[in-house]
C-alpha cells in the first residue's frame, strides 16, 4: 500500500532543464566551440562530481571537473532564473489533491538546498512537503539509491510504500534501485532511458490516477 508521494524537482516540478542547459552550453562554448548541447545531455539529474565530469569531458581542455565547475561559479546564473515562469502549474494541483487523500509527502532532489528552498517558497509550496532532502548531504547521488533510503527513513515508512515522480536516467534509477515504485514524467528533448519506471506519464497529472 502506498502511504508517501516522493518528488524530484528539477524536470518534474520545474522545467529548468532546458534552461539550465542553455547555461551551461554557452560556457562550453567559451572553452570549445564544437561542444553541441547533447554532449552535456549527461548532466541531467546528476550528482555535481557527475554533471561536471560530463562538462569536462565534452570541453576535453585539459582543466579538471573541479577547475570547470569553480570558473562557472563565478558566473552565478541562480539570480537570473525565475523559477515561478518555469514552475508546471498542474503541480500545485496534485500537491494539494494528493494532501487531501492523506499521503505523505516528499521532496528529494539533487540541486543544492538554498535552491530548492527558493523554489519552493517563490511557488508557495514549500507546506505541502514534510520531508525535503537534498543530494548534497551524501557522498553518492543519484544514481545511487541512497538518498530515496534516506527520504523513506525520514518519513517513516518502508521503501515499498513509497511512489516517487521521476524523469531523468539517474532519478528513475536510484528510485527503483531503492525498490519503490516509479513513474517517469516523459521528456523526448534529453533521451533519458526510464526503461526501470513502473509507470511513464505525459503529465503530473495522470499521477492521482495511477495512486
Amino acid at each position: 500500500m502506498i502511504k508517501a508521494v516522493i518528488f524530484d524537482m528539477d524536470g518534474v516540478l520545474i522545467d529548468s532543464e532546458p534552461v539550465y542547459l542553455q547555461f551551461d552550453l554557452e560556457f562550453a562554448k567559451t572553452k570549445n566551440p564544437n561542444v553541441k548541447l547533447e554532449d552535456l545531455y549527461g548532466m541531467i539529474g546528476s550528482s555535481r562530481e557527475d554533471a561536471w565530469g560530463c562538462m569536462a569531458r565534452a570541453i576535453d581542455n585539459g582543466q579538471s571537473w573541479q577547475e570547470l565547475r569553480d570558473e562557472f561559479r563565478q558566473i552565478d546564473v541562480f539570480p537570473l532564473m525565475d523559477y515561478r515562469k518555469i514552475f508546471r502549474p498542474e503541480a500545485r494541483t496534485l500537491l494539494e489533491e494528493l494532501k487531501e487523500r492523506g499521503y505523505r509527502l516528499a521532496l528529494a532532489s539533487s540541486t543544492q538546498m538554498d535552491i530548492i528552498e527558493r523554489v519552493l517558497r517563490e511557488n508557495e509550496i514549500a507546506d505541502y512537503f514534510e520531508v525535503v532532502v537534498t543530494g548534497a548531504m551524501f557522498k553518492r547521488s543519484k544514481p545511487d539509491p541512497e538518498i530515496y533510503h534516506y527520504t523513506a527513513g525520514k518519513l517513516g515508512v518502508k521503501e515499498e510504500e513509497c511512489f516517487v515522480v521521476e524523469d531523468s536516467t539517474y532519478g528513475v534509477t536510484a528510485a527503483s534501485r531503492a525498490g519503490m515504485t516509479v513513474a517517469a514524467l516523459i521528456d523526448e528533448r534529453f533521451h533519458f532511458d526510464q526503461s526501470l519506471a513502473d509507470y511513464r506519464i505525459r503529465s503530473l497529472e495522470e499521477v492521482n490516477g495511477l495512486l
